[in-house]
């Protein structure tokens, strides 16, 4: 999955006005140092450039600055999600150096209540203000995590003022160390007495010592043994592979309409994917060209029945030449037939009689009156009870005759559907 890192620039610790920190408008021409990966470990391109000219990725992480997050260790409260960012602000109050509406707190993940847990805090106005430069330029952050993070092994790090990696701690030599450990995250002039009093005394035996390219000289002589070589782009891929994410509670990103199908869109474009999209195409080709067979398949099979019915048709009524509709003229040369040779049709009177004969009750009299039409009979039933007409319907509705009763009559007639009423 190809990751986009961006650094944050560091937060300008002086300002005029206190709103000119959060207005996008005037992060439009600040250039960003990236880097890219293809997987989250092997760097493949880094650079600085405006936010419009960043290169498209599937996931994109910012980092902070170190001196940009300050850390505090608390046992988590036990609040419901909705309830949590307040009860963090109620147990940090004190501790913050700023009002508790101006800071942004972030939990360590996998974090447990009543356990004590990680919170970051860093400014909230600030923050909301480059995501939303960056997002005006169509780069939309999925994760922001900091550069350092307490931890064990503890780890030191140190860096300067080039044209690589600004950092905005002051220092004469221009050399900053940033000391990660379990207690929390320190930034420190190299060149200082508080430096080596904050740092214990052995030091640890297990701390990961590294340094830019530009501030390793400096970092050997003060340490006394050679360190690491980790330029910006490394470590802040090594600061993606961490769990922490900064963009939570009011911050988290919300994937909705348009946005959430582009971002499923992007990740089903991923090289991973590759298999899956190769197996949907030719699973689309396969039903297309099964649909296209079956159809040709029915296509045949509708006209072989309508062939066989003209064929019936015109052996059985050889006088027939022009067949338009097969089992309409089917069946009126079969009528004309029928009543050349004196036979009564089921809509005849004589036939319709006869059915409403079987279903008569025998506790009736024979009708006295009656009106007929070509497949309608209808007889007076004056004086029947519910029971009786009811009983006279069910005899004949699995016929495929229907009794509807109305004004001492009972109109029989044919059911529109001949399967309505049978049982299977």
């Amino acid at each position: 999955m190809s990751t986009l890192v961006i650094q944050i620039p560091p937060r300008p610790r002086l300002r005029a006005r206190s709103s000119d920190a959060v207005d996008p408008e005037s992060r439009a021409g600040t250039e960003y140092s990236y880097a890219v990966s293809p997987d989250g470990v092997m760097l493949t391109s880094q650079g600085r450039c405006a936010a419009s000219l960043l290169p498209r990725t599937a996931t994109v992480v910012a980092v902070l600055c170190d001196e940009d997050v300050s850390w505090h260790r608390i046992p988590l409260p036990k609040a419901p999600a909705a309830r949590l960012p307040a009860a963090l602000v109620g147990v940090l109050e004190e501790a913050l150096l700023e009002d508790a509406d101006a800071v942004h707190l972030a939990v360590e993940a996998e974090a447990v209540a009543g356990l004590p847990t990680w919170i970051a805090a860093t400014d909230r106005a600030w923050l909301v203000a480059e995501l939303a430069a960056l997002e005006k330029s169509q780069v939309f952050v999925d994760r922001v995590v900091p550069m350092s993070w307490p931890d064990e092994p503890a780890r030191g790090h140190f860096s300067t003022h080039d044209n690589e990696f600004p950092v905005s701690a002051p220092s004469a030599a221009g050399a900053v160390l940033s000391w990660a450990h379990p207690d929390g995250v320190a930034v420190l002039p190299l060149h200082s007495g508080l430096t080596r009093a904050v740092l214990p005394s052995p030091r640890p035996d297990d701390a990961h010592w590294t340094a830019t390219p530009s501030a390793v000289e400096a970092a050997e002589a003060w340490l006394g043994f050679p360190v690491t070589v980790m330029t910006w782009p490394q470590r802040a891929l090594q600061a993606t592979r961490s769990l922490w994410n900064l963009r939570q509670f009011g911050l988290a990103r919300k994937n909705r309409g348009s946005r959430a199908v582009r971002d499923l869109w992007r990740q089903f474009l991923r090289p991973e994917w590759r298999v899956v999209r190769i197996g949907l195409a030719a699973l689309l080709v396969v039903q297309i060209a099964g649909l296209n067979l079956w159809a040709a398949y029915q296509r045949s099979t509708l006209e072989a029945r309508k062939a066989a019915m003209v064929s019936l048709l015109q052996t059985a009524h050889p006088q027939v030449r022009a067949v338009l509709d097969a089992p309409v003229q089917m069946q009126r040369e079969t009528d004309t037939l029928r009543a050349a040779a004196g036979k009564p049709g089921e809509n005849d009177l004589e036939s319709m009689l006869q059915l409403a004969a079987s279903a008569w009750p025998a506790d009736r009299p024979p009708v006295d009156n009656l009106r007929f039409e070509p497949g309608k009979l209808t007889l007076a039933a004056a004086g029947w009870s519910p029971e009786q007409i009811a009983q006279f319907g069910n005899l004949l509705r699995p016929r495929g005759w229907q009794v509807d009763a109305a004004d001492g009559r009972l109109v029989v007639t044919r059911q529109t559907n001949p399967l309505a009423g049978r049982t299977p």
